[in-house]
């Protein structure tokens, strides 16, 4: 479950054809918006009069990114690349491809995110599908790949070795499945579970690692959390799984001991995995009027909100963690904006070694990170 954060463009996977036409496609936008439109009957039938027109219209109700948002829904409509666009502003569009097109950036331009209305977004390089029953992959989860990645010891030397290991990792609030299908994708002898309290997001996930060709290797479970291995190992054939779940774990603001009565794991079933990641929800519901419109209004709530500050869900998170990860097993959670602390505190514990926190481009917390101690 990805939250809060920028838009697109992302920094990895961008198409090299729409950096080489970068100072064209500059000139071209700037033509575009001197040239305003605003009579729906005088567009004229080729791609820069559509562009043109759907930027203005962007740009009357203040969408951000309006010229980026009117160039992605086009792509979409005509299935070509950007610099296909910048090289044929005098294309012919044929009436349903206008209609298409039009009815897109209406809807854009009342609040739905451009994501939503092409089905598409880039994460890690790769194409997820994203529906409205998932989150919309953000940059700054990229950051989640790279400490896990760095705290495996995946490093350009060792790549090959540690990349064919046979890990076990558990992404948690999988959401479009955009962590679990990159780590998988990353490290081919890995296999992964991933979790969601949503059936629907879940169903996104599957066609994701299908898109992908990492089925084979990641298991999607319907539960809240890690609650549902605290009965079953994740790698137990499903019918051999137990249907009921144990409760909830209460959020006391305190990571439990492992060894508590409240969770206590068989110890054959402890200790399961090397890496738990998870992006988890943590804005706060005291936040909410101040969200953008296309988050506020179009994002599943259960993915966006932690609690009524934002921060209740990381006491149960790193609770279940501490219960679930092998000796030396590696814990990435990202942060929200005012969680820093609170997560900190909670690693803070006996449990946990080698905490980190890694700062994002924007030099925000962005990712912590730990160790499960020996103990």
């Amino acid at each position: 479950m990805s939250r809060l954060k920028s838009k697109i463009p992302i920094r990895r996977g961008r198409d090299p054809q729409s950096l080489l036409t970068k100072s064209r496609r500059f000139r071209l936008i700037r033509m575009l918006q001197h040239s305003r439109i605003t009579d729906h009957e005088s567009r004229t039938t080729d791609v820069r009069s559509a562009l043109r027109d759907a930027i203005a219209q962007l740009e009357r109700e203040h969408v951000p990114s309006a010229a980026l948002a009117a160039e992605l829904l086009l792509m979409h409509i005509l299935d070509r690349d950007r610099a296909w666009i910048y090289a044929h502003p005098e294309q012919e569009l044929d009436a349903p491809a206008r209609e298409r097109y039009f009815s897109l950036v209406t809807r854009r331009a009342g609040g739905v995110p451009t994501q939503y209305l092409t089905g598409h977004q880039e994460f890690w390089g790769l194409d997820f599908e994203v529906t409205p029953a998932v989150l919309i992959p953000r940059p700054e989860t990229e950051h989640v790949i790279e400490v896990a990645l760095e705290r495996l010891g995946i490093t350009a030397a060792t790549a090959a070795q540690r990349r064919s290991d046979a890990l076990r990792i558990a992404d948690v609030g999988t959401g479009s499945g955009c962590i679990a299908v990159a780590l998988a994708h990353e490290l081919p002898g890995a296999r992964v579970v991933a979790t969601d309290i949503s059936a629907a997001a879940l169903e996104v996930a599957r066609r994701n690692a299908a898109r992908h060709e990492v089925s084979d290797r990641v298991d999607f479970t319907e539960c809240n959390l890690l609650e549902a291995f605290f009965h079953q190992s994740p790698f137990t054939p499903v019918q051999d799984r137990p249907a009921t779940l144990p409760p909830p774990m209460a959020d006391s603001g305190q990571a439990s001991h492992p060894s508590s009565p409240s969770g206590r794991l068989r110890a054959r079933e402890s200790r399961l995995f090397d890496l738990i990641a998870s992006n988890p929800p943590y804005i706060g519901r005291n936040e909410a009027a101040a969200l953008p419109r296309e988050v506020r209004e179009h994002e599943p709530e259960e993915a966006l909100f932690g609690g009524e500050a934002g921060t209740e869900i990381y006491a149960p998170l790193i609770a279940q963690a501490a219960m679930l990860l092998k000796p030396n097993g590696i814990l990435v959670l990202e942060l929200g904006h005012n969680s820093r602390e609170h997560a900190s505190r909670l690693l803070a514990a006996a449990e946990w070694t080698g905490v980190a926190v890694t700062h994002d481009l924007a030099g925000i917390p962005r990712v912590a990170s730990a160790l499960r101690s020996s103990r």
